[in-house]
């Protein structure tokens, strides 16, 4: 098959610049536009930086090719449940619970810790109910499914893959 010779490294780079490269159109869609990004969004954007370490961790230690792949398959799991949940959230805004309105659970925790730490990155002030982006029909919370879906994919072809070229 053509992806059998394509060197580890590369799908690895490949996967660690994509998603660095999804948190930066974030972070400037949210600039330029001026979005009010939720808890729930902004889990989104970490696990996206945190797989993105996986793939530079995969770039320069590919012999721990398994264990890279199983960590980006889990994390890209939690963010498609995520996406899924924010999704469903958007759909039926009269009967989700909106995010900060009860006690914080363990993601708005996080949240709001990290935005303590490093408000322009983190900070959360919207709501998860709010479609306030669209492209082509789909909220942000709709691609972010679908993108995680493909990180799945994509981890799952490189864990499958036969020889450390």
């Amino acid at each position: 098959m053509i992806w059998s010779n394509v060197p580890v490294r590369a799908w690895f780079v490949t996967l660690g610049a994509g998603c660095f490269g999804l948190v930066v159109f974030g972070v400037e869609l949210q600039n330029m536009l001026r979005l009010a990004p939720c808890p729930l969004c902004i889990f989104q954007r970490l696990l996206y930086i945190l797989i993105g370490c996986i793939g530079l961790l995969g770039f320069a230690l590919p012999a721990g090719r398994l264990l890279w792949c199983a960590l980006s398959v889990v994390l890209g799991g939690v963010g498609f449940g995520v996406a899924a949940y924010q999704t469903w959230m958007q759909a039926y805004p009269h009967l989700a619970p909106e995010c900060s309105f009860t006690d914080p659970n363990i993601f708005e925790r996080i949240v709001d810790w990290l935005g303590m730490q490093m408000p322009s990155l983190f900070l959360a002030t919207g709501f998860c109910t709010s479609r306030e982006w669209e492209f082509l029909g789909l909220s942000m919370a709709n691609w972010s499914l679908v993108i995680y879906a493909g990180i799945v994919v994509y981890a799952v072809l490189l864990f499958r893959r036969r020889e450390m070229a």
